[in-house]
């Protein structure tokens, strides 16, 4: 089955075509036959398409909206070409799956769309106003193109964790809210998190119940993930993607009070306030230079920088707490897997992270750590670690193709 993957954003769209099947055990039957990005869509767009034989497009165009983008993937992948196995025209496209930020309490596992579908995402725009929005925008323009002839499934980020106990879920205010606004900590990067622990479940062979595992899912978006029994227990990001760990731009856990203090100091509104916490702070706003890892550890390492070092050593100890605190939650683990941009090519962060663990039994191999980057997979512990220590490389449009096809076929999601 052929499945089209659509990331929709609200200027951009990203997309994969995955070959796939029943046969889902460790992943070998899958395979990606084409992937791109248009990126500014409204304007000028920019256009990256690249097929797995090699043949690459990049071309600047102007493309006005989704469905204008989506028209023009199709034309190029369609128009042989690009000689894409299997891709010759529409029909060769078997089903659509789509990646939604959030779909609140309603959803806690993929859905085939239907109207009703469609409503329950409006209404949780509330929720997630810069995400769902944008997604809704990739359904419609695919629903438009492919009329009723070929299903569609949404895949929802924040589905994962719908298994959180209400102990974590839930914020110690005035339970009224929680039941008015349903405000309480939803958790994202559900596609990555999964997938990273179906993947270590299928190598060393465990069933999903057997996994007790902490999740680090780091790059320009970073959460934490303690898995137990094979299910979310708890994560950090929690009612928007704001809360929890150091990012590229994000700011992470502060003190609540923190907004009004800088209203009243600053005299800035609380919109103001929201953007400089989600797009002027974390790893940008400490360093004051640049919201990319490897940038800073560039700077540290060739002029000393001593804001960039204070950036990295505080991305890294927010995490060093998020582990310690999850493992006393879950009275320890089997394994902490990292994974995203940097969690999968920086040996160095990881290096940090894991550095002063030993009281919990993390040691790690340093040659094997710095081996393990850039695709790479594979154990980074020592074999006397009683914690292991993987990294693997996420793969979250495998996830959306492999629940669409569950959902197309019936099968338990």
């Amino acid at each position: 089955m052929n499945i089209l993957v659509i990331n929709s954003g609200s200027s951009s769209l990203k997309f994969q075509i995955i070959e796939t099947d029943q046969n889902m055990i460790d992943g070998s039957s899958d395979k990606v036959k084409v992937k791109g990005l248009i990126d500014r869509i409204g304007t000028q767009a920019l256009a990256k398409i690249a097929v797995t034989n090699g043949i690459e497009v990049k071309e600047s165009i102007a493309i006005r909206d989704h469905s204008a983008a989506l028209d023009y993937i199709f034309r190029k992948i369609t128009s042989g070409t690009l000689n894409i196995e299997g891709i010759f025209s529409l029909s060769d496209i078997h089903a659509v799956g789509h990646r939604v930020v959030h779909g609140g309490e309603k959803f806690s596992k993929s859905v085939l769309v239907d109207k009703s579908v469609l409503k329950e995402i409006e209404d949780c725009i509330d929720l997630a106003p810069l995400h769902n929005p944008a997604n809704l925008k990739g359904i419609q323009a695919t629903l438009a193109l492919f009329g009723e002839k070929v299903p569609h499934a949404v895949v929802f980020d924040t589905a994962f964790h719908s298994s959180i106990p209400e102990v974590n879920y839930l914020y110690a205010l005035p339970y009224q809210y929680y039941r008015r606004y349903r405000i309480r900590k939803y958790g994202f990067h559900g596609l990555s998190h999964r997938y990273v622990s179906y993947r270590y479940r299928r190598i060393v062979s465990l069933e999903r119940d057997q996994l007790n595992l902490i999740t680090i899912h780091l790059g320009n978006g970073c959460s934490i993930c303690s898995i137990k029994g094979g299910k979310s227990f708890d994560t950090s990001m929690g009612f928007t993607p704001l809360a929890g760990l150091i990012m590229g731009t994000r700011a992470g856990d502060i003190d609540a009070s923190i907004p009004e203090f800088l209203a009243h100091k600053e005299g800035i509104s609380l919109s103001d306030i929201d953007i400089l916490l989600n797009k002027a702070s974390g790893l940008l706003g400490i360093s004051g230079l640049t919201n990319d890892m490897r940038e800073l550890l560039d700077e540290e390492r060739e002029h000393h920088d001593r804001r960039a070092t204070l950036a990295i050593d505080m991305f890294t100890m927010r995490i060093k707490h998020y582990i310690g605190a999850y493992l006393a939650q879950m009275g320890g683990a089997d394994a902490i897997l990292f994974t995203g941009g940097i969690g999968e090519n920086s040996s160095e962060v990881r290096r940090r992270i894991c550095t002063d663990l030993g009281f919990f039994g993390i040691e790690l191999n340093e040659e094997a750590n710095k081996q393990k980057c850039f695709g790479a997979e594979g154990n980074i512990s020592t074999e006397n670690s009683k914690i292991k220590v993987w990294v693997i490389p996420t793969n979250e449009e495998l996830m959306i193709a492999r629940d669409t096809f569950r959902c197309v076929a019936g099968l338990p999601v």
